[in-house]
């Protein structure tokens, strides 16, 4: 697989305003940023100031790093290591496995791609890119947008330890087309990486695995996990979505979905 670069820890430059992105607030996010923070008066005593109570899933996803092994960021990793062709949507790098289908959600009218589904038997994942903030996880806010869109659809919504963080699952009420009701079960990925926020969701017998490292869903895991996140250094609002470009290398014989 693709070379790892070498990361340099030390005498990196420090970002600056530069880098925010429009709605993104930086540092704000954990502590007051002007002239006098950590500046102690004289004869005035320093405060004590309690600590805030943490979420026990965002503590989760802070404890280490997930992306260790993947997905990956354009800077992390040399695609010119191996020579294994690969699927260049632009904003994102995909590796294909023998057997894997693949299909587009297009937005009709720009030809722009919002969305990937590569299906493997009876199992499916949808990958889908956002932008994010520089610093600042935003992981624990999309669970609370998923907990709210999950209420009001009828379903069921639990977090797990998952081997990417914080893994969603839930159960959404569905309707066949004989007019027969049941529900539809997904598991969900979320991994933040720089400005960016990957998602994976997922579907049909792969979103019941006990066990990623097994079976469909250990396919499915571990092209989530070759992925390669070129985000560019557009402005974006965190959360907005960011779109993929419709390769020249994409054959006739994908399925593109329109909305």
């Amino acid at each position: 697989m693709f070379g790892r670069k070498r990361m340099v820890d030390e005498d990196e430059p420090e970002e600056t305003d530069d880098d925010l992105e429009e709605g993104d607030e930086g540092d704000d996010d954990f502590e007051e940023d002007d002239d006098t923070t950590g500046v102690v008066e004289d004869d005035e005593e320093e405060e004590d100031v309690p600590e805030e109570p943490v979420d026990e899933w965002e503590a989760f996803d802070s404890s280490q790093d997930w992306r260790e092994d993947g997905p990956f960021d354009i800077s992390e990793v040399d695609l010119d290591a191996d020579d294994i062709q690969r699927l260049d949507f632009g904003s994102l790098v995909v590796t294909p496995f023998d057997g894997m289908q693949l299909q587009l959600q297009v937005q009709q009218g720009t030809n722009q791609v919002q969305a990937l589904m590569v299906v493997d038997k009876k199992s499916a994942i949808e990958v889908a890119l956002f932008a994010a903030p520089a610093r600042a996880l935003m992981l624990a806010e999309v669970r609370d947008d998923m907990q709210s869109a999950t209420e009001e659809a009828g379903g069921t919504m639990t977090l797990v330890k998952g081997p990417l963080g914080t893994e969603v699952r839930r159960k959404l009420p569905v309707e066949a087309p004989d007019g027969k009701k049941g529900s539809q079960a997904s598991r969900t990925w979320l991994v933040q990486g720089p400005k960016w926020l990957l998602r994976g969701v997922l579907m049909g017998q792969a979103a019941l695995a006990d066990d990623v490292s097994k079976g469909e869903a250990q396919l499915l895991f571990e092209f989530f996990c070759n992925l390669v996140v070129r985000r560019g250094d557009t402005p974006r609002v965190p959360g907005d979505l960011i779109s993929l470009d419709m390769p020249s290398s994409v054959s006739a014989s994908l399925t593109e979905k329109s909305d």
